[in-house]
């Protein structure tokens, strides 16, 4: 029976050492699946603002993280064009992406998020909206600009006006 019970515990301790190299294992597998990235800085200049982007109302400065991550992400500070028009903003719409997150670097932005109500974002405030989730447009300030964060970097925007 110690016979028994000596080989039972030597077979759970090498059980245990090979699931320990395995999980060990797997965050390297899993490196090597991302796309490989590349260092990238992206520095201030005014003209990097363009009104070549997803919406009419918002001038984009891409901040190159999309080639540098090979479409992992996409980062860009948006800054929305006054005054603001609802009859141009007020467009419900979603985007189909994994994780969207927004940053309010001046001014504030008012929206209306669905099974949220409405929300005035202000300088300094961060939100996530989850995908899909049914949004539109308020109203801005002035001299509102954002920063956004999606993964990944090419989705679509589905309007639903």
């Amino acid at each position: 029976m110690a016979k028994t019970m000596a080989k039972l515990q030597a077979r759970a301790r090498k059980t245990s050492r090979k699931n320990a190299v395995a999980s060990r294992a797997k965050p390297k597998a899993r490196l090597k699946a991302r796309p490989k990235q590349t260092f990238n800085v992206s520095h201030f200049r005014a003209e990097d603002f363009r009104a070549d982007g997803l919406r009419s109302y918002a001038k984009y400065r891409d901040l190159g993280m999309s080639k540098a991550t090979n479409g992992l992400l996409q980062a860009h500070v948006i800054r929305l064009v006054p005054p603001c028009d609802p009859a141009v903003v007020s467009k419900r719409h979603f985007h189909d992406v994994d994780v969207q997150m927004i940053y309010v670097l001046k001014g504030w932005i008012k929206s209306e998020f669905e099974g949220q109500g409405e929300v005035t974002m202000r300088e300094g405030a961060a939100w996530l909206q989850p995908p899909r989730i049914k949004h539109t447009v308020l109203d801005y300030s002035d001299d509102c600009e954002l920063l956004e964060i999606i993964l990944p970097a090419e989705f679509k925007t589905v309007e639903l006006e």
